[in-house]
């Protein structure tokens, strides 16, 4: 008996298929790919650009195209909206030949590095060589075939380069599997030269068939689950790590149970911040070089660590030194082998809910003692206190950005979700932020990308319109990237941006300064006509102007009780609203604890410089690997 087949281009196949794709967890179904974001040019106008306004006008395929303004843009919207989904929804993402594809890079490095699916479709040169080479086409005397767009091999989960139109058939279903196995998932590249997005071919019908995609939750081999229990039960100062498996997984609920009834505190990552609410008797904040005192104080007392979803980044582990006890131990629970087996921890290789709902049957009458507990309650009430003196700080004439963060919390209901990725605001989010909800805390700090906050506000909103969305960006990653301002306008979708300008680079400064690199280069000035270098007059820089010219309402504030007023007006808006606000470029800063791996020129002609390596040398002998 023949196939039916059905006659399409490579492109309108893609589109059909793309639009019939499914994923279910927990008897849960949605969309997997729910739309396409993109910027048309030669090399995907008439091919892909064909195939989506064609379903579009003939409603053969529900697929809707969203029109970004940056191509790196639109992946990081794409990644945010991933993210807020737990993983279980992920855009797909066009652009043109040469530049148009190239920009969409690092936001695939981000999308891999935060573990997080986005299908990209960058259009690639001919298959034919007919016209070689065509326009932004990349020669290498290497080989014919290479193109600019194999730079993406390195950051892709999976990469395909369809090169024949029947190629597609197994390269689609490849990047549907990529895209929902928790433990592989990121960013995957499907390369598409432009001649064969046009080819027609005689698909059979069977490919574009309602496919689901299940989502497993592998449970704990029981063997493993013994070990780690008998591991855990040893431990007189326990700690737990809890990281963004823990949210992806919605283990939330687990996680509170499990430290209810083991007693043992709860540390978090960036990415684990709000799943465990931080009022609950056992938090204590997050970990690492930006963590709180009392996170770091129980890090370093700790016999026995439990990781539960973490990947244990330099910064969680402040570059191998915060796990202070030379005979410290660790059991690590997450999806990943990868990460399970790091710091040569008894691994327990399970989804996360089922891994502490099975740890905490197996641990059944075991808990931490009262004196531990006592103390737990000690530190965390401690920080707490230094926290709100932070929040509330009264400085001038320009107010601390810790300031304007409590205003901005006040402003805020449970469920909002504040948005951020570089700079200084992540350090003093991560110890200062009071999160309740598993998505109210939006930081990307795998990649910590420049440039991610605004357009992954606009991917966050979409993801969740019920929520009130704030992004939280600095001056510099602002003028980094804020195009997808004028998307937001276009799409009617609002997001309230609070712009914090202080002229220059706070974070990298601070760095630069305790390095003996006296902040060369961190601020936005004037080069000086007598001196030579940028540190004339502050540069007349109006991002307020900007946004404005972008679309978004504008409103300004000088204090933090007029931000406040400003914040209280931009949620009663239903208009992309910008809040801006200056603050103090040299803090203060919340108190940091712990320490981070960045090294110091070992000799040098600068006294400053000297300095600091005397300050990285000590702190450097307490680094180690946990063996």
């Amino acid at each position: 008996m023949a196939t039916e087949t059905v006659r399409l281009t490579t492109a309108q196949a893609l589109v059909r298929f793309l639009a019939n794709q499914y994923s279910e967890r927990d008897g849960e179904e949605q969309r997997l790919i729910p739309g396409v974001w993109g910027i048309f040019g030669h090399g995907n106008v008439a091919g892909l650009g064909q195939a989506l306004l064609q379903a579009d006008r003939t409603g053969e395929a529900d697929l809707p195209y969203h029109l970004a303004r940056n191509e790196q843009g639109m992946v990081h919207a794409a990644v945010a909206f991933a993210k807020m989904r737990d993983r279980l929804s992920a855009y797909a993402c066009t652009a043109s030949t040469g530049p148009g594809s190239t920009n969409m890079i690092t936001g695939a490095a981000l999308a891999t590095t935060n573990r997080l699916p986005v299908l990209l479709l960058p259009s690639d040169m001919f298959a034919t060589r007919a016209a070689d080479p065509v326009l932004q086409q990349l020669e290498d005397t290497r080989g014919g075939d290479i193109s600019v767009n194999d730079a993406f091999r390195p950051v892709s989960k999976y990469f395909d380069r369809i090169s024949r139109p029947e190629q597609l058939v197994p390269a689609a279903l490849a990047a549907m599997r990529v895209l929902t196995d928790p433990v592989e998932t990121g960013a995957v590249t499907l390369c598409l030269p432009q001649d064969v997005q046009a080819e027609a071919y005689d698909w059979p019908v069977a490919f574009f068939r309602r496919r689901v995609w299940h989502i497993g939750r592998p449970v704990p081999e029981p063997a493993a689950l013994e070990r780690a229990a008998a591991l855990l039960r040893t431990a007189r100062r326990p700690l737990l790590v809890a990281g963004g498996g823990v949210v992806y997984s919605g283990a939330a609920g687990a996680l509170r149970d499990f430290a209810e009834a083991t007693g043992i505190p709860v540390a978090d990552t960036h990415a684990g911040k709000g799943a465990l609410p931080w009022d609950h008797p056992g938090a204590v904040g997050g970990l690492g070089s930006t963590g709180t005192t009392a996170a770091n104080a129980l890090a370093a007392e700790a016999d026995v660590v439990l990781g539960v979803g973490t990947r244990y980044s330099d910064f969680t582990t402040a570059s191998h030194t915060v796990f202070g006890d030379p005979d410290v131990r660790f059991v690590n629970l997450n999806v990943a082998r990868l990460d399970a087996v790091k710091h040569s921890a008894e691994p327990l290789v399970a989804d996360a809910r089922l891994g502490l709902q099975a740890l905490e049957r197996e641990l059944a009458g075991w808990g931490t003692d009262d004196a531990y507990r006592q103390r737990v309650a000690e530190l965390a009430g401690e920080w707490r206190r230094t926290a709100e003196e932070c929040l509330s700080a009264d400085h001038g004439p320009l107010p601390a950005q810790t300031a304007i963060l409590g205003a901005l919390r006040r402003s805020l209901d449970d469920r909002d979700v504040v948005i951020n990725a570089a700079g200084s605001l992540p350090g003093d989010l991560q110890m200062l932020w009071r999160a309740r909800d598993p998505k109210a805390y939006h930081v990307e700090y795998a990649y910590s990308c420049m440039g991610y906050e605004v357009a992954a506000g606009l991917g966050a909103k979409m993801a969740d319109p019920s929520r009130e969305v704030v992004v939280l960006v600095g001056d510099g990653s602002y003028l980094m990237m804020a195009q997808e301002i004028v998307t937001m306008v276009s799409e009617r979708v609002k997001v309230i941006i609070v712009i914090v300008q202080n002229h220059g680079f706070a974070s990298i400064g601070a760095l630069s300064e305790s390095l003996g690199s006296q902040r060369f280069g961190t601020r936005y000035r004037y080069r000086d006509a007598g001196s030579g270098q940028l540190d004339g007059e502050v540069l007349p820089v109006d991002l307020a102007a900007n946004a404005a010219s972008l679309g978004a309402d504008v409103l300004s504030a000088t204090t933090a009780e007029e931000f406040g007023r400003a914040m209280a007006k931009a949620r009663d808006s239903d208009r992309t609203t910008v809040v801006h606000v200056e603050t103090d470029l040299y803090g203060p800063n919340p108190p940091g604890s712990a320490w981070w791996d960045v090294p110091v020129g070992e000799v040098s002609e600068l006294e400053s410089t000297r300095r600091a390596y005397g300050t990285y040398r000590d702190a450097k002998r307490s680094q180690r690997h946990y063996l």
